[in-house]
């Protein structure tokens, strides 16, 4: 089998203009001036790195070019000699790389201190010990050179070098334990010690505990290491744990946000004591309080939810990380303070809430006194208003005094927060009776400051179906005539517009009125000026209904009609009953006549004036049924909505819990019965950086049973050659594995695999050339990056030249790889509140028509929510029942942050029982939405499986 990669520490990616020959490339060097060698050597280093061979170049470079002592020759220099092939076809040594070994021992004796540095740089990454055993005198040399940059650097030749070929510097942990001694550099004590951590821990240890009082004078670079290395011997050795304890803690209080974050994870893995849990979460809250990067305050919250969930059951630390974790709301970053809200809530119990509920009083309190209240400034005042509402909801002895501080959001501008507020007033007036008359009171009081239109329908709603008693009804009535104005509306809008004309005309051009001012001087007022405050000054209800606004009438009509019907009830005077009455109709007969007119902005719709006409009709019958749909309907509606909320979030915090499973097959390791040579050991230093390096990795099923449908046929049986790709997705990338065999007996030279990309996908590195002898076969790998959601296409050929026939290079074209969006999406969940915005604000909609042999609804949600990865937001109690329609919102995101919604409905036809409809697709970005609509589209028609 011929392996096709070769290992390669460079990537270099530059298209050049032009390609030069090898013979010009000679000629460069061996006549060209310094720039021009600089050039041609350029140019050689990248045609090497895309897979030219130029055997012929090695002893040019070596005669014309080696000798320069210009600093950017020598820096390509070594470039060049890390990928140039070192050893011949049969594994030999070349003969030239003796007079390149002489020009590195040149180098390592050179008098500029960079030069030096930069030849044991390099010195790092060669990897054949012919070169390297003459020059291990001068590497050791290097270590005593007055240059901390010589000295650090020969330390990590040294290392490597030791690392692969231990027998050419079989003393080097010795040699390094006396170097380390006398060393006072940070950078270059730091190199040492790590590489007796990966030599020698033994040594290092000793070198640990020489100096332990000392630790707290070092620099943090070699702090950062000592830490390493006390996690890697009490993970190794328990019992070594109280020794190094107290130093992990004194490490807590270094001047270096890097060494106390990693020595408060490290010391909560050492130790469980309640100590050591609130020392490392004192450590993570300063950290995140004084950190100016928003984005380490995020990792290291990240951090602290995952201390808080692992010692949840710890209240004395619950309660105090609760005050600590308030004070990271002084950010100015909205992330922050969202993921900051969303931990507190998990922090809240009886013992702190009275405290968090004060502290987050005064933060909306500043909301207030900010002049410039920016979008930011808005969303963290809904986000409070959230953190409120969960607060009183959850601890009922808070609700009354977080309503009233609420309750001043109604009348602001932020109409998000209104309606966080409107939501929690809902649920507070329904779950907490003894509130009801105190909330009623502030809501009424607080509506005709309501400059929302949505707010306004929630605020008449609410204060309708809770306005039970005689005086709460008289009151809402009064508060109602006083938002409406003068009645008619039609013919007093008509009064003041003649009045208003007839001033003005008895007023002569560039006259007005003298007024007298607050501090008593006379001032001239414009007529027309006065007619316009007048009209500013309307009441905000008779303002909407003037803008065409009339939902909020046929709102304002349902609230009247509940009190009118329910007054009839409560109270005994037959006259007060018909006046109440009779002053509901007059104003929903108003709202009528004013749609008709031509006076509104925008005119009535018939929707509108069909309910406000029933509702009139109700008021006028008052039958037995209707009253009991609008006095007691409605409240059972809602208990029943809201029952329905909390079931979903009761079983979305149960998936929550559930989502990590074991097998129950799986090995369990138990690291006190592992030995300490036994790779089974968990590090979870090494799981973190495996994690880091290669991402999350999704949940799927058994490999055995996934891994045969990722593999793609790319060519035919028949063809000459026969490949296959293994896909491999991780989370922004993509590794093709592509198996590739020569069916024909013939030697196939410069076998080259050609890939292309369409879409949103980029091929980062191209597969190198091989040679495949008859009937051999080879692996080659391809990574492509992803950028985005797009379905991509990757296409491409195989080119050859067959050993021993001149002629035209051979081709073979292979069939087209489809990514799948699917490996990025993820199902998700939002709020009913974040859906609507989303729909409303995303501009790229797919309407896919529903075409299937599934008969059941309920079924064909189910498989949607299958082929797409997207996630139900509708209740299943709304899903339940039979009556023959269906309708659900659909939730996703992908790895990029992209949003992904979907509304299903559907309904199942009574002739044949096949069900008709349409899935609408709404997105940010245009290929998401046509990509998902492909998806469904290719997967609806399937069955069901069994």
């Amino acid at each position: 089998m011929v392996v096709a990669e070769q290992p390669c520490s460079v990537l270099i990616n530059v298209n050049l203009p032009e390609v030069p020959t090898e013979q010009s490339l000679k000629q460069d060097f061996e006549n060209g001036s310094t720039a021009v060698k600089i050039k041609a050597l350029k140019s050689a280093i990248i045609m090497m790195q895309a897979g030219e061979k130029f055997p012929g170049l090695l002893m040019h470079i070596i005669r014309y070019v080696l000798p320069e002592q210009d600093h950017m020759i020598k820096k390509l220099l070594y470039i060049f000699w890390e990928i140039v092939p070192k050893r011949t076809s049969d594994g030999k040594l070349l003969t030239e790389m003796i007079l390149v070994c002489d020009a590195y021992r040149k180098d390592l004796i050179h008098p500029n201190e960079y030069i030096r540095g930069s030849t044991l740089r390099f010195l790092c990454k060669v990897r054949e010990p012919e070169l390297l055993e003459p020059l291990m005198p001068s590497i050791r040399a290097c270590l005593d050179n007055k240059y901390s940059y010589v000295r650090r650097n020969a330390v990590l030749a040294l290392y490597t070098i030791y690392r692969n070929f231990e027998q050419l510097v079989p003393d080097a942990p010795e040699l390094i334990q006396s170097y380390l001694e006398g060393e006072q550099d940070p950078s270059c004590r730091r190199n040492a010690f790590i590489m007796l951590i990966h030599t020698d821990q033994q040594k290092a240890l000793q070198y640990l505990q020489s100096c332990i009082d000392d630790i707290g004078s070092f620099g943090d670079i070699l702090q950062l290491v000592i830490v390493e290395l006390i996690y890697k011997v009490c993970q190794a050795k328990p019992t070594e744990r109280a020794k190094f304890i107290r130093t992990v803690y004194n490490l807590l209080s270094s001047n270096s946000a890097s060494v106390r974050y990693e020595a408060a994870g490290t010391l909560v893995t050492l130790s469980s004591t309640p100590t050591a849990v609130k020392a490392a979460a004192k450590c993570y809250v300063e950290l995140i309080v004084h950190e100016s990067d928003n984005n380490v305050k995020l990792v290291v919250l990240d951090k602290l939810v995952k201390l808080q969930d692992d010692h949840k059951h710890d209240l004395a630390l619950q309660n105090e990380l609760a005050m600590d974790v308030l004070r990271i709301l002084g950010s100015t970053d909205i992330e922050v303070r969202r993921k900051t809200l969303d931990f507190l809530m998990n922090l809240v119990s009886l013992r702190n809430v009275k405290d968090v509920v004060g502290i987050l009083k005064k933060e909306v309190l500043k909301t207030y006194t900010n002049n410039d209240k920016d979008q930011n400034t808005k969303l963290y005042q809904q986000l409070l208003v959230q953190a409120l509402h969960k607060c009183g909801v959850k601890f009922p002895n808070t609700a009354e005094v977080v309503v009233p501080v609420l309750m001043d959001f109604l009348g602001e501008g932020n109409e998000k927060a209104a309606e966080s507020v409107l939501e929690f007033v809902r649920e507070a007036v329904t779950r907490f009776e003894n509130l009801q008359t105190s909330i009623i009171e502030k809501l009424l009081s607080s509506l005709p400051n309501i400059k929302s239109l949505s707010v306004m329908h929630a605020g008449l709603w609410i204060l309708a179906e809770y306005c039970t008693s005689e005086n709460q009804i008289r009151e809402m009535m009064d508060v109602v005539l006083e938002m409406i104005g003068q009645l008619p509306i039609v013919d007093s809008e008509i009064r003041e517009t003649a009045d208003g004309e007839e001033a003005a005309a008895t007023v002569p051009s560039g006259q007005g009125v003298s007024r007298v001012t607050a501090d008593g001087t006379y001032a001239t007022q414009s007529v027309f000026s006065s007619i316009a405050k007048h009209n500013q000054d309307k009441p905000q209800l008779r303002q909407f209904l003037l803008d065409g606004d009339f939902f909020v009438g046929a709102a304002l009509a349902t609230a009247l009609t509940k009190l009118a019907l329910r007054y009839h009830e409560v109270c005994g005077d037959a006259v007060e009953k018909n006046k109440l009455t009779a002053q509901a109709m007059l104003i929903l007969a108003s709202i009528i006549h004013l749609g008709k007119s031509t006076l509104p902005k925008k005119p009535i719709s018939d929707d509108d004036i069909d309910w406000l006409s029933l509702c009139i009709r109700v008021l006028n019958d008052r039958s037995p049924l209707l009253i009991s749909i609008f006095t007691r309907g409605c409240r059972a509606s809602l208990q029943d909505m809201i029952g329905t909320i909390d079931m979903s979030k009761l079983d979305l915090s149960e998936s929550e819990k559930s989502l990590i499973k074991t097998d129950v097959d799986s090995l369990i390791n138990f690291n006190q019965l592992v030995s300490k040579n036994s790779d089974k050991a968990v590090d979870e230093l090494e799981m973190s950086l495996l994690a880091a390096t290669e991402g999350t990795n999704k949940k799927e099923a058994d490999l055995s049973t996934t891994s045969l449908s990722k593999v793609y046929q790319l060519t035919g049986f028949s063809d000459p050659i026969y490949a296959e790709a293994y896909i491999n997705v991780n989370q922004y990338d993509i590794v093709l594995d592509v198996l590739i065999v020569n069916q024909t007996p013939d030697t196939l030279q410069n076998l080259s695999l050609e890939l292309t990309t369409l879409g949103d996908l980029k091929l980062v590195d191209k597969p190198s050339a091989v040679t495949l002898a008859g009937n051999d076969f080879c692996n080659t790998k391809a990574q492509v990056k992803v950028a985005s959601t797009e379905t991509g296409i990757i296409f491409g050929n195989i080119t050859y030249d067959i050993s021993g026939v001149s002629g035209d290079r051979s081709c073979v074209v292979l069939n087209d790889i489809h990514i799948d969006i699917m490996d990025y999406i993820e199902p998700a969940t939002c709020s009913d509140t974040e859906f609507r915005k989303m729909w409303a604000e995303f501009e790229w909609e797919n309407k896919v028509s529903v075409q299937t042999n599934i008969t059941d609804m309920n079924a064909y949600l189910s498989h949607i929510l299958t082929c797409t990865n997207m996630k139900c937001l509708t209740p299943r109690e709304a899903l339940t029942g039979d009556c023959g329609f269906l309708a659900a919102n659909l939730y996703a995101k992908s790895v990029f942050g992209e949003d992904a919604l979907a509304n299903l409905s559907i309904e199942q036809l009574s002739e044949n029982g096949m069900l008709s409809g349409h899935i609408r697709i709404r997105a940010k970005s245009q290929g998401m939405a046509l990509s998902l609509g492909d998806k469904i589209t290719l997967s609806q028609k399937k069955e069901k499986a069994v």
